[in-house]
């Protein structure tokens, strides 16, 4: 279907009428900073800095929560093993009254097992307070940063 010369110009209207909606509205949008903000030259309001230094607390109260529940949790681990290492020298002992060679490997087996998980519960936890404190340590890093 051919156009009329009066549709071929209201055809050239429309599209320079949406042509110039649409660079209106980047202009607008630009000029508005939705999509170039650069707010890196602007000063940061007192506000903000309070809310930053809130939430930096917040941080690290979270980070000496977690830090007391990985403690609990690593000593309650510790507690198992100790308990379950007991609990199989008592059935060795209950299962042979007479002191054999079985149930002294056995009680040295339980008291090995009971220093080993003592071990490894100071070593879990010393690594523990160890990230703990470099989270904390960066919190106060950003926090001085953004302070000056």
């Amino acid at each position: 279907m051919k156009l009329s010369h009066f549709a071929k110009g209201l055809s050239t209207v429309g599209r320079w009428t949406a042509e110039t909606l649409v660079l209106l509205s980047a202009i607008a949008l630009v000029w508005q900073g939705t999509f170039f903000a650069n707010t890196a030259a602007l000063a940061a309001p007192a506000n903000t800095l309070i809310a930053a230094a809130d939430t930096a607390n917040q941080i690290k109260g979270a980070a000496d929560d977690v830090e007391k529940g990985s403690k609990n949790i690593i000593r309650s681990a510790e507690n198992s093993v100790k308990s379950a290492a007991r609990q199989n020298a008592a059935k060795v002992d209950q299962a042979d009254d007479e002191g054999s060679f079985v149930e002294r490997k056995a009680k040295r087996d339980r008291d090995r097992i009971e220093q080993r998980a003592s071990e490894d519960a100071d070593r879990t936890e010393r690594a523990a307070e160890k990230s703990m404190n470099a989270v904390e340590r960066a919190v106060d890093n950003i926090k001085d940063a953004f302070s000056d």
